[in-house]
């Protein structure tokens, strides 16, 4: 961003402005024009599966940054994390939709995110650890948006034109997330020594789980060789270099990517072996609809 107001970025009406920040990325359908029928080329169970995966890891996520509403350190902070929640949590619904249709089972957006248990979920483990103090959620954001964007640039050539459609409208969502998360990593860890040290503390306590973001898991395995998705191990080269050069501005030390097989026997999110955190997160998420599972509103 070129200024430091958040509010200012709002008013600002160039397309630079709408391409940057959370609130001008979308009202249009990004599906307007797309042709939604499932090709007849592609697997059907392969397709929600994948997707099922990105959907899951947007919502997830999103709810997490919803927790900081009324806590983050500064009202506009505050406004900026719940709109990139917006942000994912829209990627979810179109990712989530996609899912029930290909998979034909009759669940909707509602039925996949309120609907499932702890461990028919596939997001990465990253996406659901709890917030810890607002270093360590800068530092998950940072990785995450910089990992789903790397993701999200090559899914716009996805076999699968609806997968492609909100791949191309969440590249000018996550370039924000990304841009935004940069710059509080580089004010946090070339500040205070205080803010330093948070900063530092939050890559390292979040780094155990970066592995999993580059590690080829059976639907993501399955999605590349149909070309509908991205083998993640392909992306591990940029992002590492996009978050080297922002751990070195902010004068952060980043640990080594640790390495993770993804199987049923030694775990990971996309095969439903989840941290301890997720299954309170969904018992909030999904309280009110599971209580009400008849409602609408």
């Amino acid at each position: 961003m070129t200024d430091d107001h958040v509010y200012l970025s709002l008013a600002e009406g160039s397309e630079e402005g709408e391409a940057r920040w959370a609130f001008g990325t979308g009202f249009e359908d990004p599906l307007h024009g797309v042709d939604t029928a499932v090709p007849e080329e592609l697997d059907s169970r392969i397709l929600a599966a994948y997707c099922l995966a990105l959907g899951d890891d947007a919502l997830v996520l999103a709810q997490r940054l919803a927790e900081w509403c009324t806590r983050a350190p500064e009202l506009e902070e505050e406004v900026a994390l719940a709109n990139i929640g917006l942000d994912l949590l829209g990627q979810a619904r179109l990712l989530l939709s996609r899912a029930g249709q290909a998979e034909g089972a009759g669940r909707d957006e509602d039925a996949l995110a309120y609907f499932r248990n702890a461990d028919a979920f596939r997001n990465v483990r990253l996406a659901e650890l709890p917030n810890g103090d607002f270093a360590f959620s800068i530092a998950r954001l940072l990785v995450m948006a910089t990992w789903r964007l790397a993701l999200f640039e090559r899914l716009t050539e996805s076999k699968d034109p609806v997968l492609a459609a909100v791949a191309a409208k969440g590249v000018k969502e996550l370039t924000y997330h990304r841009d935004y998360t940069a710059q509080w990593t580089v004010r946090l860890g070339d500040g205070t020594q205080e803010s330093h040290r948070r900063m530092q503390r939050g890559i390292e306590e979040i780094w155990p789980y970066t592995g999993e973001l580059f590690t080829t898991a059976p639907p993501e395995r399955e999605a590349t060789e149909a070309g509908i998705g991205i083998d993640p191990a392909t992306v591990r080269e940029d992002v590492e270099a996009t978050l080297r050069q922002v751990a070195d501005a902010a004068t952060l030390t980043l640990p080594v990517i640790p390495t993770l097989t993804a199987s049923p026997r030694t775990g990971g999110g996309r095969v439903g072996k989840h941290t301890d955190a997720l299954a309170p997160l969904l018992t909030e998420l999904q309280s009110v609809a599971r209580a009400h599972p008849e409602a609408t509103w």
